[in-house]
């Protein structure tokens, strides 16, 4: 896989040098300034972090952000994907990831040359792909989608084209429910929304039986046949905004419940439950890496720093250009921080 994120240089400063007095906050809102940068956080960010960015959204919200935005800098709060987007849309721009390490397990599932070899294998098939993959496996598709747009998109796609759909299983198996659509799926899940425990669920809603269930469809069916609605991140705060329930059961990562709570401070959210009732596992591990101090430092550091080969993005933008091509518009901006 090609290494697209470039890690700071010998000699910069490391988390090691910084002056346990320094105020990170402060130091990052001089630096926004003087480097014209805009800071992008994903719903899944610690509390702190999505409170100092400039637009906080879902993939969808913040690919189209990175896409308009007149900054300089674009400091990615989220994860290499999501950064690599960023890079793929606005090229001239300096794209950041706090953390070089910040992957995600979908894009682990699915390694370029194996689904190279799955496109190979089915010819006939147009590869709707999910966002959450390398630049590499985007490269190899026909059309990205999001939790946000892959149902709008998928029908605009003439009836009995045959699809694959990679890399989240349980996504692709909801689609195929919902669109009618047959879809060759590839095997993959996510960390977080594969752990929610069905078994816990139904316990959690005995204690609470006035609670409406939302969840993410990267949830599988045993989380989703509790839902009373299903949707991205983005979708779900809508609607719990929206709701007359006064009661949330959450089954995505539970970072989002940030914003819920500011747009509905009357309403009680309650993350949904891993397989043992009480574990932090529900946590996206991936996105946690990113911190306050990872943030000051790349804007110090200008690193670690987002660089793809110029083939490799022009391959990548094709399906991307068709996803926003075919995506519905926008009904609201990204929530902004407040």
């Amino acid at each position: 896989m090609t290494n697209t994120v470039i890690p700071p240089a010998d000699g910069t400063k490391s988390e090691t040098d910084l002056d346990p007095f320094l105020d990170p906050w402060t130091e990052i809102e001089r630096l926004r300034r003087q480097k014209n940068a805009v800071i992008l956080a994903h719903y899944y960010q610690d509390e702190e972090i999505q409170d100092l960015a400039d637009f906080v959204g879902d993939s969808l919200d913040l690919s189209r952000r990175a896409a308009a935005t007149d900054a300089d800098v674009i400091v990615f709060c989220g994860v290499r994907f999501m950064a690599e987007v960023a890079k793929i849309l606005s090229p001239e721009k300096t794209v950041l990831l706090p953390d070089a390490a910040a992957g995600c397990s979908l894009e682990e599932t699915c390694p370029p040359d194996a689904f190279r070899r799955f496109r190979e294998a089915h010819p006939d098939h147009l590869a709707v792909t999910y966002m959450n993959c390398s630049a590499e496996v985007k490269a190899y598709s026909d059309i990205i989608v999001t939790s946000s747009n892959a149902e709008a998109i998928l029908a605009q796609l003439p009836e009995g084209q045959p699809i694959l759909f990679a890399p989240d299983q349980h996504l692709g198996d909801y689609l195929a429910r919902k669109t009618g659509r047959e879809m060759t799926l590839w095997p993959g899940t996510c960390v977080v929304h594969d752990q929610f425990s069905e078994r816990q669920l139904v316990k959690l809603k005995v204690h609470h039986p006035n609670a409406l269930v939302v969840a993410h469809p990267e949830c599988h069916d045993g989380i989703l046949g509790h839902a009373d609605h299903v949707g991205s991140t983005r979708s779900i705060l809508n609607f719990v905004v929206a709701a007359p329930g006064r009661e949330f059961i959450i089954a995505t990562e539970p970072h989002i419940i940030h914003q819920m709570k500011k747009a509905a401070p009357g309403k009680t959210f309650i993350p949904a439950p891993g397989a043992d009732g009480g574990c932090n596992c529900s946590y996206c591990p991936f996105m946690e890496l990113n911190t306050i101090e990872k943030l000051y430092l790349a804007l110090v550091n200008t690193a670690p720093r987002v660089e793809i080969p110029e083939d490799l993005r022009l391959r990548a933008l094709k399906p991307l250009q068709r996803m926003l091509e075919m995506s519905p518009p926008a009904k609201t901006a990204p929530a902004r921080a407040a």
